[in-house]
């Protein structure tokens, strides 16, 4: 197959979209900055203490932005949510030319905004987590794809290797695209004519060769991550039930506004059925097919069919071309109410102005650990700490960041914090207050290995007059074998 020079004039986004989305980006880092890390961040930013080719939950690319993010803006939430709000820019622009290729500029202005509209991408760009970066790669495997289609130029392959093994390196779920592009491949006429074009596998090397340090990492820990992550697939059980609500949430996140041209959309591009077509419907298929089986068995987390949403924002902008009547009404709604409603999200998370159980906002993780630090380190000084515990992962980032991670002592899930500088608190010499839940037993997690056990009472997590979580505190001492120097007592901020 001999490339084609000839490349598709579609010139460059409005300069009222790209001013737009540059604003929006400032507003997104603004709020970004203004509230504290939720639990996973604060778990990330710890892989970010030891960067590596692996961790036990995800893929490292998260860990990598964070870092650099702390280079760039400092270590606290701007830092490290520094690439979030940047990705999703660089994305949205990616999503305007992928889709200006195939459906022109006025379809690519639309899913550019209604990408940015959705309200599971507005609240993902505020926040350093896996998915931002494996749906900006999983976008941009995309874009490189279309280019092929409409230029030709199977140099291109290069470009989608780039990208998906950019996708590898951020989360596991990217692994579904690779049986997408074959989807594609053998779903039109000029999808096969490149299976034996040497450069398409080449592109397919240069992503598994990315992805190679993932597995090697794995492979010296005895695959704890794959075998976590894999180990979902299992079925254990039916639970049909979830499956309404993988598709309830999913209305939801996406926008109600958008669903229906969503439908539309896929139902004209497959009657197309050319390979620039298929592009969004074939890539996206076998991960829609593997999420609504899971659904049917363990339930689907809300974030987890994230990358497919610039795919989403690209097949609900054609559902939207040359629509009329109602549906036209509509499709001038889309942005608005999902903007309007990110907004909403965005003035909660930075000033509470809803009233809801802390159990029933995930917003309630951000506030009010800076206060319960300090109360836990002016207690910990009454009792000579030597170190501070906690039961789960999301307590123990969280104290790491207020008191030091070489300070705290995880208690559980060991496994999570291979090579991280965290103490181990069956090495501890000195006393440790150890925090948990409230209404948890210790007893078994304790195992015995502490002489003296001392309950010290309860500390109050509160944020704006307002209780969010008791957190009972057991002083530990006398343990039964220790290492002294891995327990010297550091500086906080270490």
């Amino acid at each position: 197959m001999t490339a084609a020079a000839t490349r598709p004039r579609t010139g460059l986004p409005a300069a009222r979209l790209v001013a737009f989305l540059i604003g929006l980006t400032a507003v997104r880092l603004v709020v970004a900055a203004s509230f504290g890390l939720v639990d996973d961040e604060a778990y990330y930013r710890l892989w970010s203490l030891n960067l590596a080719p692996g961790y036990l939950d995800h893929a490292p690319m998260v860990a990598w932005l964070i870092a650099a993010g702390r280079a760039i803006a400092g270590d606290g939430p701007l830092g490290v949510r520094l690439a979030a709000p940047i990705g999703t820019l660089a994305g949205s622009l990616l999503l305007w030319r992928t889709v200006a290729l195939s459906s022109g500029r006025a379809t690519a202005d639309r899913a550019a905004l209604w990408f940015n509209a959705a309200i599971l991408v507005g609240a993902g760009a505020l926040l350093a987590t896996p998915d931002g970066p494996s749906t900006f790669f999983w976008g941009a495997t995309l874009w490189a794809l279309a280019e092929l289609v409409a230029s030709k130029n199977p140099n291109w392959w290069f470009a989608v290797g780039l990208a998906a093994g950019g996708g590898l390196l951020s989360k596991y779920t990217v692994l579904f695209l690779g049986p997408g592009l074959v989807v594609w491949l053998l779903a039109t006429r000029d999808g096969r004519r490149w299976i034996l074009e040497p450069r398409l596998w080449i592109g397919g090397a240069i992503a598994l060769a990315m992805f190679a340090p993932v597995v090697w990492w794995n492979a010296e820990h005895q695959w704890v991550s794959f075998v976590k992550q894999f180990g979902r697939t299992a079925v254990e059980g039916w639970r049909p039930e979830k499956l309404g609500e993988l598709i309830g949430v999913q209305i939801l996140l996406i926008g109600p506004a958008m669903v229906p041209f969503l439908a539309l959309g896929a139902r004209r591009l497959w009657a197309r059925r050319d390979a620039a077509a298929l592009v969004p419907l074939a890539t996206s298929a076998p991960l829609v097919v593997y999420l609504l089986f899971h659904s049917l068995h363990g339930g689907v987390e809300g974030n987890w069919p994230a990358p497919l949403y610039p795919a989403f924002a690209w097949i609900a902008a054609v559902g939207a071309e040359e629509v009329g009547g109602r549906l036209a009404r509509l499709a001038r709604l889309v942005a608005p109410i999902g903007l309007g409603l990110v907004a909403l999200l965005w003035l909660h998370v930075t000033t509470p102005w809803l009233a809801l159980p802390p159990r029933f906002d995930p917003t309630a993780q951000t506030r009010g650990w800076d206060d319960f630090a300090r109360d836990l380190v002016a207690l910990g000084d009454k009792e000579g700490a030597a170190a501070f515990g906690g039961r789960n992962y999301t307590l123990s980032s969280q104290l790491a960041i207020r008191l030091g991670a070489t300070r705290t002592a995880p208690f559980d899930e060991r496994e999570r914090y291979i090579d991280l500088p965290v103490l181990d608190p069956r090495r501890v010499c000195g006393p440790i207050l150890y925090v948990d839940r409230e209404g948890r037993d210790p007893t078994e997690l304790l195992g015995g290995h502490w002489r003296s056990v001392t309950p010290l009472g309860a500390l109050e997590r509160r944020a704006g007059g307002r209780l969010i979580e008791t957190h009972p505190v057991l002083r530990l001492a006398d343990p039964t074998d220790c290492d002294a120097d891995l327990t010297r007592p550091r500086p906080a901020g270490a």
